[in-house]
């Protein structure tokens, strides 16, 4: 089996050795902004209105315009929430944002979020010619516009070929956040050294409830609730990582909006509570083990 056993082992989280979190910490949580560039030539990342007949069609425009919606008016709303809470967020960016949505990109620098490597622009990684080159290219843009390299990358789509954990160690990256299938960190093998696994999300992401579950707006509240009720409560032993991985498309529009900064001022209520970034969660699991 090429994957996943030559790239980590198993471990079950019930033998591991309690780690430790800054300043005793229970949990870490994590803000990733899914910024997002879609090709109007082809075919859409993801459908909300499906066509006629179901034949795709190019242009697309009611899908490529819900997702332009984001970045005209969605991200506002995010940046302002998060702003007003004091909390720096992670952005998962297609690198070519940097070009064609500019006063976005400047809004999260000047904020000060983490730049997270996401492709060049939205789409799977298999479908690309130069998978490694694309890496490459996206690590360039995001490095000149914010004069720092980016440590993490989350695959488009979460998309990875068989080779992508060693593309992505041969050109830099330090983390990566594509296998949800832990709430601590851990290494992932490569050619090039070891990678940190970064836990991200599907259950709190707002893709998967908002556009592929069509649950209530006010369901992602109720559910990031109780996922980070149970992994607080967890983490008094070993601490946890929540991730909460939200797109100005679905968490930025008028009837959302209340939900999404309602899981902050839920979270903030707490004592224990680490809100991070990616970057600076690498950097600790690294520390834990020297």
């Amino acid at each position: 089996m090429r994957l996943p056993r030559d790239r980590f082992d198993y471990s079950p989280i019930v033998a591991r050795k309690p780690w430790r979190l800054p300043r005793g910490a229970r949990i870490a949580v994590w803000t990733i902004v899914n910024i997002e560039e879609w090709d109007i030539e082809k075919a859409m990342a993801r459908q909300y209105l499906t066509a006629p007949q179901r034949v795709a069609t190019i242009p697309d425009v009611p899908n490529w315009a819900w997702h332009d919606y984001g970045m005209r008016v969605g991200f506002w709303r995010l940046l302002e929430a998060l702003a007003k809470r004091k909390i720096r967020a992670t952005t998962a960016i297609n690198a070519h944002v940097v070009e064609s949505y500019e006063p976005v990109a400047r809004a999260m620098l000047e904020a000060g979020w983490e730049f997270m490597g996401h492709g060049v622009v939205q789409g799977a990684m298999h479908l690309l010619p130069d998978p490694r080159g694309a890496i490459r290219r996206a690590m360039e843009l995001l490095e000149k516009f914010t004069g720092k390299k980016p440590k993490g990358w989350l695959g488009p789509g979460l998309t990875e070929t068989w080779e992508t954990p060693d593309h992505l160690a041969a050109e830099g990256i330090e983390y990566v956040s594509d296998w949800v299938n832990d709430d601590q960190p851990y290494e992932i093998r490569t050619q090039s050294g070891p990678l940190v696994s970064v836990p991200y999300t599907l259950e709190c992401n707002d893709i998967a409830v908002m556009a592929l579950q069509h649950h209530a707006s006010s369901e992602w509240l109720v559910r990031c609730k109780d996922q980070f009720d149970r992994l607080y409560a967890e983490g008094a032993k070993n601490p946890r990582v929540m991730a909460l991985a939200v797109h100005p498309y679905i968490s930025g529009v008028p009837h959302r909006i209340k939900y999404f900064e309602a899981v902050y001022d839920y979270i903030r209520e707490k004592s224990g509570v680490w809100m991070t970034t990616g970057e600076e969660i690498c950097e600790w699991f690294k520390q834990s083990r020297r």
